[in-house]
């Protein structure tokens, strides 16, 4: 019998996204490559979101992309469309944040939810209340919470046919990512600094003050330079002709999908020790984990002596968009089959 799944997707941006939005491009990939293997998926998504699954959009566009829309009034529109259609389908895949977890108590339809990472401690609360009832999906072992239960952890996927190797970088650092503290912005300039070489950031201004005070100050078009955001059609080229990919970041990451697209250019990656970085980086293999600075400065010039092919190769496998829809498709069948035993087991009760 043909799975029927309900795919419920951020609308901070379009699916996939024209530029930034990783939840966007995770809903993206998983939706398509489900598709591939005759899954009956419908994505509840922005309106102007491309897929080849039965699209059931809400929300003109990504609230993100259109500042004249208001955020919470087509979130509960865009929530409530999939719950009230939850009869419909075997299984609601919750890729939305903690929000939905709101509505399953009102529907008999099992609700997977991927974490794409903790915002805050404060929405904890939230998966809790629904640990026993609900199946969570971490992206990283790093980022499993403790107070958490969880059927799998999923690592994140890219289309490796977007990124090609190349061999031959350019003699540039590269900043990927939103421009935000967490994300280590200035901790990069700081390092390209004191190396010598010219840095390139790329990314939305997620945090304006940040921005302004510490960032562009100090670009000059030539050491360092901000290109904007970067979509796929830039991607790839940007990524790969970088020395090696600075991602100092000052928080737990949860994955970071610029890191895995780095790496599948056959660029190094430079990261602090934090979150799943370990999950993802060999160290002196396809990159470096660091703790200070000094560290950082040193792994620049190391990386210029690792093999990109092998760099690549660490991740065609562990990282494929492939791998990661075989995952969900072995969860999905496990839930929908954990939950049919749950119910069965009540009605016997009763």
């Amino acid at each position: 019998m043909t799975l029927r799944v309900a795919l419920l997707a951020p609308i901070s941006w379009r699916v996939p996204p024209r530029q930034y939005g990783p939840w966007e491009q995770f809903a993206s990939l998983l939706t398509e490559g489900l598709v591939k293997r005759g899954v009956d998926v419908t994505l509840f998504a922005t309106a102007d979101s491309v897929t080849t699954a039965r699209l059931v959009g809400t929300a003109p566009t990504g609230y993100s992309e259109d500042s004249a829309l208001h955020a919470k009034a087509w979130e509960a529109l865009h929530v409530s469309a999939v719950f009230e259609q939850a009869d419909e389908f075997d299984l609601i895949h919750n890729s939305f944040d903690f929000l939905p977890l709101t509505y399953s108590g009102l529907v008999d339809t099992p609700v997977l939810t991927t974490i794409h990472g903790f915002s805050s401690e404060q929405i904890v609360p939230v998966f809790e209340k629904y640990n026993k009832s609900g199946y969570y999906v971490a992206i990283s072992d790093a980022d499993r919470h403790e107070r958490l239960d969880y059927v799998a952890t999923i690592h994140h996927g890219i289309d490796l046919a977007q990124f090609e190797l190349e061999e031959k970088p350019g003699d540039y650092l590269l900043f990927f990512g939103r421009i935000h503290p967490d994300k280590g912005t200035v901790e990069a300039i700081d390092v390209a600094e004191r190396t010598g070489l010219p840095l390139v950031i790329a990314g939305i201004v997620q945090d304006r003050g940040y921005f302004e005070r510490l960032v562009e100050p100090r670009l000059n078009g030539k050491r360092v330079s901000y290109v904007g955001p970067v979509g796929p059609d830039r991607r790839g080229r940007l990524l790969g002709g970088a020395r090696a990919l600075l991602h100092l970041v000052n928080f737990d990451e949860p994955f970071g999908f610029s890191v895995v697209e780095a790496m599948a250019c056959g660029t190094p990656v430079i990261a602090t020790r934090r979150g799943s970085m370990a999950e993802i980086i060999n160290h002196a293999q396809n990159g470096f984990l660091v703790d200070t600075r000094e560290e950082a400065v040193a792994a620049v010039d190391a990386s210029s002596s690792l093999d990109r092919v092998a760099v690549r190769s660490s991740v065609e496998e562990r990282f494929d968009a492939e791998r990661m829809v075989d995952d969900y498709l072995t969860v999905y069948r496990r839930v929908v089959e954990l939950h049919r035993d749950t119910r069965i087991g009540i009605e016997a009760l009763g």
